[in-house]
């Protein structure tokens, strides 16, 4: 029979290796907003299990492609995925186009699905109507110009995704203002149809505005499910 020593040498090892053998889940956050914008998701997703890699980046200091390779090739690194592992990223508003820039110029080979939380990935008219005022510039810097609606903008010249995508869009605003100069439902920053992008492989609405959507509870377990199944949640449960 197995002595005592053995048996809790047996359970720590076998701790350890589930420790190391979930998927790793990469979060971005938006413009404008650092990494702790996502906590409440990063502690769900290791509540469930997950790897997290909740990184920081400038993002009113470069231009998107400029953040995009460095964030995530630094978000890759903290993965400690193994053979056999995915890596998925679930983002908030320009995180989104970060992540569709990299998988533009980049594959990854070990790549899992994606969630992206109110993304513009038809640009912003909001960035067509203010994107040229200075004060604009000051507080979204040269990334946050890139994201209007035209055909040059950068999110028009990404093309359709080729991987798992899911979309959740808000359609609840705390800036009126700033709806005035989106197509209505809209989130106070981006209108529902700008998040669509063609090839996703699905899509639903959270009654919660731009700012907040990221923490949103609903959200969080809409973007986890499609983690883990390829689908959200539709209809009454």
């Amino acid at each position: 029979m197995l002595r005592l020593q053995e048996i809790t040498l047996l359970i720590l090892t076998a701790t350890s290796a589930n420790a190391w053998s979930a998927d790793c889940v990469v979060l971005l956050h938006g413009l404008a907003r650092t990494s702790s914008s996502m906590d409440p998701l990063e502690n769900a997703l290791e509540k469930q299990g997950y790897k997290v890699a909740n990184v920081d980046y400038p993002s009113r200091k470069k231009t998107i492609e400029e953040l995009s390779s460095v964030t995530i090739g630094n978000a890759l690194e903290k993965c400690h995925v193994s053979p056999g592992e995915k890596i998925h990223f679930i983002t908030h508003s320009m995180g989104g186009i970060l992540v569709r820039y990299y998988l533009y110029h980049n594959k990854l080979v070990n790549l899992g699905r994606v969630v992206m939380i109110a993304p513009p990935n038809k640009g912003s008219e909001v960035v067509d109507n203010l994107g040229k005022l200075s004060v604009f510039k000051t507080v979204n810097g040269p990334a946050g110009e890139e994201l209007g609606t035209g055909p040059d903008s950068l999110p028009s010249q990404l093309g359709p995704v080729d991987y798992p995508v899911g979309i959740i869009a808000g359609t609840a605003t705390v800036n009126p203002i700033l709806s005035l100069y989106l197509p209505d439902p809209d989130d106070g920053k981006v209108s529902v149809a700008s998040t669509k992008v063609k090839g996703m492989a699905d899509f639903i609405t959270v009654p919660a505005s731009h700012t907040f959507i990221m923490r949103n509870k609903t959200a969080i377990k809409q973007a986890i499910a499609f983690i883990e199944t390829g689908a959200f949640i539709h209809g009454t449960p």
